[in-house]
């Protein structure tokens, strides 16, 4: 399956399935107010053909990718000559093969302040390079672009992160019961070019992901010396997935240096490979658990790395539990970044309360969610939920816990369980 995007009126495909991407309309109104917007995300999620489309909506005069060696030189070796041939707006794609281009495009913008100059594409976070970290600051709006959401899959447009903070979240009925609720959700994950393929083609394409890609982006982004680890140190990571990092243990089971493996942790971070989610804080004295916890950003992805099948999801609890709030996580991850509501996401551990998603606004409202794999779900799974309601009553808005069952039931005040495909119906 070749996907197509679809941005207002106008559609790109090359195959049978037309996908809209709800960054669409995001990208388009930061160009209508910055001189500069930057489009990142993981390898092989649709940037490029985002970008593209976008580009020849608003008439840019130039496309051109930094992947090519030739243009890559002449922008890493003369950014001002790089720059100086282009007299209208200009989309660069893979920007951060050479980032010192960012000071010069800060000095051009510095002149003339016009909105939509430039659109950029990156791999990787620029952000975190020392060099470019402050160049664009208040000059270029960012849009994230992650792997499909399955809400973007089914050609859905929902706004369940808006109706959870609106204390209002959507009355479900019929939906399937049971782990076939998302084992074949999970397995296939949100990558455009895997979602009609075998299990063994997915299989093949994430093990060239890893060990190819990964390590040719790793290699372009900073001097790794032990370069080689790195395929060792994502499956190590893979199997403590939805726990919290252990630097520690990652170091000693791969014979690695602390310091080293928490810089490669940042740098797979950096790449959208995995996200290494806060811990939420309600008090400065609270006796909350502090580590960040490991969510790989595709679930199809972790799924690979961990040999997972259908069988396996069926059969083994152990392996489910983590992947499917691995799942869960990503999903509202993707869906937050397109959600009205500006919201932060954590994890919350304190004590025997643990709560797997917790989203904090810039207002300070909270909503908690929960995911089981059981299709029968009673007011007992959601006591952690309760705990941080009468916790937070002023602040809390809504509770959830996401389940294979086929309903909306509510518990009590602002709790309920809701059934899975509430993150893509």
């Amino acid at each position: 399956m070749i996907c197509a995007f679809v941005i207002g009126d106008l559609r790109y495909f090359g195959g049978v399935s037309f996908l809209p991407r709800t960054a669409a309309g995001r990208l388009e109104q930061q160009l209508d107010r910055r001189p500069v917007v930057f489009l990142m995300g993981a390898r092989q999620v649709g940037k490029s053909t985002l970008a593209q489309a976008v580009a020849k909506r608003r008439g840019f005069e130039s496309v051109l990718t930094l992947d090519d060696a030739a243009q890559r030189r002449f922008a890493t070796e003369d950014p001002i000559g790089f720059l100086a041939r282009f007299t209208g707006p200009v989309l660069i794609d893979e920007v951060q093969r050479a980032p010192d281009l960012l000071l010069e495009i800060k000095r051009r913008v510095d002149e003339d302040r016009a909105p939509g100059q430039y659109l950029l594409t990156g791999s990787a976070n620029v952000f975190t390079a020392p060099k470019v970290q402050d160049a664009l600051t208040g000059r270029m709006g960012t849009v994230e672009l992650w792997p499909l959401s399955q809400a973007e899959i089914e050609s859905r447009s929902t706004s369940v992160i808006d109706d959870l903070f609106a204390g209002t979240p959507p009355v479900i009925a019929g939906a399937p019961i049971g782990r076939s609720a998302f084992t074949a959700r999970v397995l296939r994950g949100g990558y455009p070019e895997v979602l009609g393929f075998s299990a063994d083609a997915r299989a093949d394409f994430f093990e060239h992901y890893i060990d190819g890609t990964l390590r040719q982006d790793l290699a372009a982004l900073a001097d790794i010396r032990r370069l080689d680890e790195v395929p060792a140190l994502v499956r190590h990571l893979a199997a403590q997935s939805s726990g919290l990092l252990s630097v520690e243990a990652a170091a000693n089971r791969l014979g690695l240096a602390a310091d080293t493996v928490r810089t490669y942790a940042t740098l797979l971070e950096t790449l959208f490979v995995l996200r290494l989610i806060p811990a939420w804080r309600p008090g400065l004295h609270a006796r909350t658990v502090h580590a960040p916890k490991v969510s790989f950003v595709d679930s199809g992805l972790l799924a690979a790395l961990l040999g997972a099948d259908e069988a396996r999801i069926t059969n083994d609890d152990q392996l489910t539990g983590p992947l499917l709030e691995n799942f869960v996580a990503s999903e509202i991850g993707r869906l937050l970044s397109v959600a009205s509501v500006r919201a932060r996401q954590y994890h919350y551990r304190a004590g025997r309360t643990e709560i797997d998603v917790v989203l904090e606004s810039a207002a300070g409202d909270l909503v908690a969610i929960e995911a089981k794999a059981s299709a029968t779900v009673s007011p007992r799974d959601a006591r952690a939920l309760v705990a941080l309601r009468d916790q937070k009553p002023q602040a809390f808005r809504a509770g959830i816990v996401l389940h294979a069952g086929p309903e909306t039931v509510q518990f009590s005040d602002r709790i309920w369980a809701l059934p899975f495909s509430a993150l893509w119906s």
